[in-house]
């Protein structure tokens, strides 16, 4: 289905050959779409180290009350580029009484204050409306959620965390080496019962374990574009993030200028294509034709198969995930699969047609063709649907598709992101849904392990979820039921709803416009520069093969608490390590007896081991770190750093990071980096200490090995920790402690 080439290509008169070992390829190299986008935004000078200024940003409401309170913090006055916030994450309110519509509140009186756009709760969906109104070929936009992928329409989408969106708010710029590119070079056309997840999971499961595109752009080219409908397109395109790709870019045709023509902005197309003798460093190619339907089993994207694969073997494969889950599952909490099989089909308990992924028309279209005539039932099975925007809403209302959906049992709901993190439509405990959305990670979709609870997610294709529900919830794939594909439909956008609805500020921002500020809604507490040197007490070691980012910070009725770092910060691992906010709170007790000049006898005790004066300590921070194989995989909320930050956190310790935005985060938030060599094993436990002399030396000269010294109850042994590739900036905002301190510095002088 899916083909890799390591090795670099080159495009030549549209097709893909192998480039000769030998070739120059610097001038190749600036034949791609990704190049010229690139550098139309680089302000550096350098072509290899960039320093990029996006033409948007875009956040939602778990994330822009903390981008602005820590913008104001560093001195904000204006919003330079167009600034949208949506309010498509936390829109229940149903959590905390009023800090959900407070800080949509807060979200609306910082947009006049600061000139910025406004999108009120359930109107649409973040990335749907940067689709409908923000994007436009060669543009490029940067969010504070993960999935900011706009490829399909031309436009390059970032996903970062908040301090990225901050540093763009104050006019500094996002900076990164040139990444590779690689060719997704696409042929054929989808088959009957096809849909855009079922592409976009068979490339996670080609893709992830292995690494091959982690940090890089995909550049989307070839003759099977011709014969994807856009929302295909974009069904595709923003599934890219599960990937763990840097960013995404499709070659644009006579389709994308319809689309934006469709929405009123007709200038805002250009025809994007390689140049000829195009170069990338590597290759996908995917025959669409020989893509099946597929299902992606806990926990994660990239564990797909095919439908008709999981029929024939499902005892063996169901066994396997329950399996794996029991590595990424703490306490007595036990995956059952296996028990979904009955009569040797696999029954499923609920489907969910949702948001920036499985929310699109052409999805809902499709899913109501499959569904006509037909019933979801009236037992345990039930299927809701989520559209992504009232313009999309209304046209699935004209045209008849949510009547027939609704009569043949199927839910409408509002547009509202929730069920892809688990703040709507949480499963009952031991269920399995089949989602649309973009994530299946553990308890992702709400359920709770500390309250001995457990639920999980395959992810499928909109088609075959209505296929599923066809058969009142025996796993069904869309390529076994026989329907009419929907007729291929104008766009009709009605852009009227959202000059009705949104609060349009750009270029108007008002200082005399006050802030309103809820009561959850709490300033950042104070954090402190790196010391001399760091003692770092272990709160938590993991040695799962991936930590994502809902583990570090659960996701769901959590994010409510998204204002009040504190209140927020003690829900930190609790889903994966519940012990660990205690281990962090008494670390940071003894930080704050150290740093009053009271030294605790365990501090002394571990000076005294290390044959270390007890002066040692009036210079060294005492500060909770947590150790995972490879943290960071999901979310791009800063909160997965922050919290931690907020605990005492000091550093990250890892054999690598899943991701750059996670990455990134740490720094932003004054944590320091740390990777450690595979072969060390590290078999420490929560409780050792890890001592680094001279640490703030260590980043001011930027030594990428530092040796340090481990103390467990059994000796103490020589470990070397890697801090590599920081940057000057990066370096400084860790010796100031943060991003806010980093900039209060600068404003100071």
């Amino acid at each position: 289905m899916i083909k890799l080439t390591k090795n670099g290509v080159i495009l030549k008169n549209g097709s893909p050959v192998e480039c000769p070992s030998d070739e120059d390829i610097s001038e190749a190299r600036k034949k791609t779409i990704t190049y010229r986008i690139l550098e139309s935004h680089n302000i550096s000078g350098n072509e290899n180290s960039l320093q990029l200024r996006f033409d948007s940003l875009i956040s939602h409401d778990i994330t822009y009350v903390g981008i602005i309170q820590t913008a104001k913090a560093s001195g904000l006055t204006s919003f330079p580029v167009p600034y949208v916030m949506t309010n498509c994450h936390n829109s229940l309110c149903a959590v905390g009484g009023t800090i959900n519509e407070d800080d949509h509140v807060f979200g609306l009186s910082a947009a006049k204050k600061y000139g910025g756009i406004y999108v009120p709760a359930n109107v649409a969906v973040i990335h749907q409306y940067a689709r409908e109104m923000m994007s436009g070929c060669g543009r490029m936009i940067l969010g504070s959620d993960s999935h900011t992928r706009y490829g399909a329409m031309g436009t390059m989408g970032i996903g970062e965390g908040g301090p990225e969106i901050v540093k763009q708010l104050l006019s500094n710029t996002y900076d990164i080496k040139r990444p590779d590119v690689v060719l997704v070079y696409l042929t054929g056309s989808p088959r009957h019962g096809v849909g855009p997840q079922d592409v976009a999971l068979a490339l996670c499961g080609k893709v992830y374990d292995n690494g091959f595109v982690k940090n890089k752009v995909l550049e989307f080219v070839g003759p099977g574009i011709k014969n994807l409908p856009m929302d295909f397109r974009i069904g595709i395109d923003v599934m890219t993030t599960e990937t763990a790709c840097l960013s995404s870019v499709w070659a644009t045709d006579g389709a994308v200028e319809e689309y934006f023509a469709a929405h009123g902005r007709q200038d805002d197309y250009r025809e994007l294509l390689p140049d000829d003798g195009a170069y990338y460093d590597s290759m996908i190619e995917i025959d669409l034709g020989s893509i099946e339907p597929m299902a992606a089993l806990p926990f994660h994207p990239s564990k797909a198969y095919t439908i008709r694969e999981l029929q024939e073997n499902a005892g063996d494969i169901l066994r396997q995930a329950e399996i794996d889950a029991e590595k990424s599952l703490s306490g007595d909490i036990r995956l059952k699969l296996t028990d979904k099989l009955k009569n040797g089909k696999i029954v499923v308990d609920q489907g969910i047609i949702a948001g920036c992924s499985g929310g699109m028309y052409d999805n809902i279209a499709a899913a109501a063709a499959i569904l006509d005539g037909f019933s979801a039932g009236s037992g345990y099975f039930s299927l809701s649907v989520y559209p992504p925007s009232i313009p999309v809403n209304l046209e699935l209302i004209k045209n008849g598709i949510q009547q027939r959906l609704m009569e043949s049992g199927v839910l409408f709901k509002p547009c509202f992101c929730g069920p892809c993190f688990g703040a709507g439509d949480v499963p009952a405990n031991n269920a399995l849904s089949i989602r649309h959305t973009t994530r299946n990670f553990p308890n992702r979709e709400g359920s709770k392990p500390s309250e001995g609870q457990i639920a999980s997610v395959i992810l499928m294709d909109a088609r075959s979820i209505a296929a599923t529900a066809r058969n009142q919830g025996v796993l069904t794939s869309a390529a076994d039921i026989e329907y009419k594909e929907p007729t291929p439909r104008r766009y009709e956008f009605d852009k009227s709803v959202y000059e009705k609805r949104v609060y349009f500020g750009f270029g108007k921002a008002d200082e005399k416009e006050e802030l309103k500020m809820g009561p959850n809604i709490a300033e950042w507490p104070k954090i402190p520069p790196l010391s001399e040197n760091a003692l770092f007490r272990l709160a938590s070691v993991i040695h799962d093969p991936v930590t994502t980012t809902d583990e570090l910070i659960p996701s769901g009725e959590t994010s409510s608490y998204r204002s009040n770092p504190i209140k927020l910060a003690s829900f930190t691992l609790s889903r994966r390590d519940p012990a660990y906010v205690g281990r962090a709170k008494e670390t940071a007790a003894l930080e704050k007896a150290r740093f009053e000049g009271s030294f605790p006898d365990e501090l002394l005790s571990v000076m005294k081991r290390l044959d270390l004066p007890a002066d040692t300590l009036k210079n060294t921070s005492v500060s909770s770190a947590i150790f995972a194989e490879r943290p960071g995989d999901g979310s791009a909320r800063e909160q997965a750093a922050s919290c931690q930050r907020v605990l005492g956190g000091g550093a990250n310790i890892c054999y690598e990071f899943a991701t750059k935005r996670y990455r990134s985060n740490c720094i932003n938030w004054g944590m320091l980096p740390f990777t450690v060599d595979r072969n060390t094993g590290f078999d420490y436990e929560p409780g050792d200490y890890i001592f680094v002399p001279g640490i703030k030396q260590a980043v001011i000269s930027g030594a990428e090995d530092i040796p340090a010294k481990v103390i467990t109850k059994h000796g103490i042994s020589d470990i070397i920790l890697h801090l590599t590739g920081l940057t000057d900036d990066e370096k400084e905002i860790i010796l100031c402690g943060c991003l806010m301190n980093y900039y209060a510095a600068h404003k100071n002088n």
